[in-house]
């Protein structure tokens, strides 16, 4: 066979192949490749809104925190005001307390002082009287001379 004939024929079924290929596969082909293609670039826009998305979640935690943090110690503060009233409240109540308390420590004193002393004099009263009949040899009726102890009693307690 002559090589020209063999050149032409191969020409023509290369043409031919070609041509099939760009009438059938050639278009499938770039549908795949364009929808890959629109796939990809809605992946990386995707992914972009995704990043500023966690920004500003990442912001907003953040400012959250910080938010918190300032409660926080918004909250320990008062507490501690509060705190410290109930303190000067507690040492107020108890100061008025014990001055209450040792009020009437003295007037219970003062109390059993007097009442001390009413029994001292009738008990010296009474020794009077028993001195006073012995000196005297006689017995003295102490509810006769109740007037005389009396008197005798209040000298005793004037000092």
């Amino acid at each position: 066979m002559n090589l020209a004939i063999t050149l032409v024929i191969q020409g023509v079924v290369f043409f031919l192949v070609a041509w099939g290929v760009m009438k059938f596969t050639w278009p499938a082909l770039m549908t795949a490749i364009e929808t890959r293609q629109k796939k990809i670039t809605a992946g990386l826009a995707a992914a972009g809104q995704s990043q500023k998305d966690l920004e500003e979640a990442e912001a907003r935690s953040k400012d959250i925190l910080r938010e918190a943090r300032d409660r926080a110690a918004q909250i320990v503060d008062q507490a501690g005001k509060r705190s410290n009233e109930i303190v000067e409240e507690a040492k107020g109540t108890a100061s008025s307390e014990a001055q209450r308390l040792v009020a009437q420590a003295h007037e219970e004193v003062a109390r059993e002082t007097t009442r001390a002393r009413e029994g001292l004099s009738r008990e010296v009263g009474k020794l009077a009287v028993e001195g006073a009949s012995r000196l005297l040899g006689r017995e003295i009726d102490p509810k006769t001379h109740a007037e005389l102890l009396d008197k005798l009693a209040a000298e005793v307690a004037r000092g």
